[in-house]
């Protein structure tokens, strides 16, 4: 295995900035010093005027395989993922088909292990009668990331809304639970009222069917549900002021036992840039009005808000309704009868995810040492992942090497989703990933790939 030396890089980890050198061995981080002399055969890294991250941990993504690998496979999503400094992923179970049963879990790491560029974790999936196959992941904890619950509408019949259901599962888990937390009944209810006014749904409308009383009711449900049994429960993508309320930060992380996810393009998007993007960024649960992104920065940065993710969910420009114009530029159709209805709801965030919050770093909205924390450090804290998410001697090398005097502009040729398309795309970001490591390998450097090496199944101290 190679190793590496890199040299009077500025090392940003857990809260302090400072140039070292960081030596690789044998896909660990064996030293981090000034003036570090090698005692073994090293390939050198220059990182004068760069800074090395630990790679970030996305702790929600759809990588879509199996069942709907027309839109993203775990192969070009973790590639995806490694390119913009993503070293280690999450993937939910709404394939096809849904992750039910442990030994459709077991496959998705089978295939984890054959092609996924990143390290990598899969969620145990939840419907309303399949409990006892749940709490099986009860004798796995040490190597399952967590039991993911939607307590709003999905699909593949991943909805849960029955109470007892909830209930066992929330009294009986001993593993994190993540939830989708959005009520069906204000969803439905809404989505009825609206169409009867206006006839035709555009995607402005979105945000009002899927409202924050919906986000917050069914939020209030779980944790109702944690707070009752004492179960450790996640809850996803926060999208409103009135949600915020829920969550304290009056303990350190490590000793909360309800945490909660924010997501990229909830502070960065608003319900403005429906008229520009219209169904492009149509997302459950739904960007929402300019207050509530304002809210979700100020909760990130007072520790409301625990950790960033990017829920990157792909679909093809054909499910989203959209099309590119003969200047290959993404075009929206005029809002017709049921194109609302028509268009999938989701985004792909992995490849530009660490790179937009390095924007808001130059914008002056947070410091790059609380994205760390809130993209690497809190996410490993906050799953218990073993080895990984700081720059620590003994540690997994998973690190990123990051040009902030460089820039970034996203177009379709140098995006490597599947579905070939962002909601950012022509954002010029104020940074550049110039180098990626997975357990000490460096896969992706200054443009050119070595994908001789697949990422590894992530451990958790449990």
């Amino acid at each position: 295995m190679q190793n590496y030396l890199i040299k009077n890089i500025m090392v940003v980890n857990e809260g302090v900035s400072a140039v070292k050198d960081v030596l690789i061995k044998n896909g660990r981080i064996e030293k981090i010093d000034g003036n570090i002399q090698p005692d073994i055969l090293v390939t050198e890294i220059n990182g004068q005027g760069l800074h090395l991250l630990p790679g970030a941990i996305d702790d929600q993504v759809h990588f879509r395989e199996p069942g709907l690998t027309h839109k993203a496979s775990i192969y070009t999503e973790s590639k995806a993922a490694v390119a913009g400094g993503v070293t280690s992923f999450m993937e939910m179970p709404n394939t096809m088909p849904p992750v039910f049963t442990q030994q459709l879990l077991e496959d998705k790491y089978v295939i984890g292990a054959n092609s996924a560029l990143a390290n990598y974790s899969f969620y145990m999936g939840t419907s309303n009668d399949n409990v006892e196959e749940v709490l099986k992941t009860n004798d796995r904890k040490k190597d399952i990331c967590g039991i993911k619950i939607f307590m709003g509408s999905s699909t593949g019949g991943l909805l849960v809304d029955n109470y007892l259901t909830l209930d066992k599962i929330f009294q009986e888990s001993e593993v994190l639970i993540a939830t989708h937390c959005e009520d069906e009944k204000i969803i439905k209810a809404n989505y009825e009222r609206i169409k009867k006014e206006k006839g035709t749904l555009d995607p402005a409308d979105h945000p009002r069917i899927r409202d924050e009383y919906g986000c917050f009711e069914s939020s209030l449900v779980a944790i109702q549900f944690a707070q009752k049994y004492n179960t450790r429960l996640h809850i996803l993508h926060i999208t409103t002021e009135k949600e915020l309320a829920l969550f304290s930060n009056m303990r350190p992380l490590e000793q909360k036992n309800i945490t909660a996810e924010v997501c990229v393009h909830h502070l960065h998007f608003t319900s403005n840039d429906y008229d520009t993007l219209g169904n492009l960024i149509k997302c459950n649960p739904a960007i929402k009005a300019p207050h509530n992104r304002e809210a979700l920065w100020q909760a990130l940065l007072d520790d409301r808000l625990d950790v960033i993710a990017t829920d990157h969910a792909p679909h093809t420009l054909e499910e989203k309704g959209v099309q590119r114009n003969a200047a290959g530029l993404l075009t929206l159709p005029p809002v017709e009868p049921g194109s609302y209805e028509k268009s999938h709801a989701g985004l792909p965030l992995v490849q530009h995810s660490l790179l937009l919050m390095l924007h808001y770093v130059k914008e002056g909205r947070i410091t790059i040492e609380k994205v760390v924390e809130k993209m690497s450090h809190a996410v490993a804290k906050c799953y218990q992942i073993a080895d990984r998410g700081y720059i620590r001697e003994g540690y997994k090398a998973d690190l990123v090497i990051v040009n902030i005097n460089a820039t970034t502009t996203a177009t379709k040729e140098n995006i490597l989703y599947k579905c070939g398309w962002s909601p950012l795309e022509q954002f010029t970001f104020p940074a550049a990933i110039t180098h990626t490591f997975v357990n000490g390998n460096l896969v992706y450097g200054n443009g050119q790939w070595n994908e001789s090496n697949k990422g590894e199944r992530l451990l958790f101290n449990r």
